[in-house]
């Protein structure tokens, strides 16, 4: 792909993969995946969460909630393989992959003929890559410059969603801890420094977050 050519696909990208919360970037991520990569019919994302479970998020059609729950079952095909071991995983041909014997039977049973994996993020708790399908053989022998200029937008617009998303999550919390602060000192007749203290007393010793003491103590409150 000329250099002209990729920086209006840059530029393209830049404007689909619009900021905003997690679910609509991942929406917007394989949207995009089907509108802007070559060959691309359908594109979904599996997150790998930390207990071992595969959850397959976004997908652009309904058909690929079969096709992905069979990879995720078999622990076999490129979906399964980028957001498990792999960085990056191409099989142009699935009818004659060795690697994929028993899923490919399905895929093709579909209408799948080729497929893509690209890993786009690693957390602490999760990891991601982005599924591509072809209906057509051959497929995705060279996504090349394109596919990383892809998963690097991808990667940023999912970046800013998590800070956001932990942006609203501690200001949540702040908020409810402030209300367990407020009633604890209601209770028990405390000043404001007393009463965080008494709740970060109620923490340590029971070994449990913060936020879970001041959600205990506010449901408590609300059931009373």
């Amino acid at each position: 792909m000329d250099t002209r050519r990729l920086m209006a696909q840059a530029e393209h990208l830049a404007k689909v993969l619009t900021p905003g919360d997690l679910d609509h970037t991942l929406s917007r991520i394989t949207a995009a995946a089907v509108e802007v990569l070559p060959e691309v019919d359908y594109a979904s994302i599996t997150v790998l969460h930390a207990d071992g479970r595969l959850e397959t998020v976004a997908p652009t059609d309904d058909l690929l909630w079969g096709v992905d729950a069979a990879q995720y079952e078999l622990r076999e095909g490129p979906c399964y393989d980028a957001a498990a071991d792999s960085v990056h995983v191409v099989s142009p041909n699935l009818d004659d992959d060795p690697r994929f014997p028993r899923y490919a039977a399905t895929a093709v049973a579909a209408g799948i003929e080729a497929q893509a994996g690209i890993r786009l993020f690693d957390a602490p708790k999760s990891r991601g890559a982005l599924n591509l399908y072809a209906r057509k053989a051959g497929a995705f022998g060279d996504l090349g410059a394109l596919g990383e200029l892809f998963k690097h937008q991808a990667a940023l617009a999912i970046g800013y969603a998590q800070e956001i998303q932990n942006l609203q999550e501690a200001v949540r919390t702040r908020g409810l801890i402030g209300n367990a602060v407020g009633i604890v000192m209601e209770r028990y007749k405390l000043t404001d420094d007393r009463a965080f203290a008494f709740l970060t007393r109620l923490s340590q010793d029971g070994n449990v977050k913060l936020r879970a003491v001041a959600e205990q103590i506010v449901a408590t409150t609300k059931d009373s």
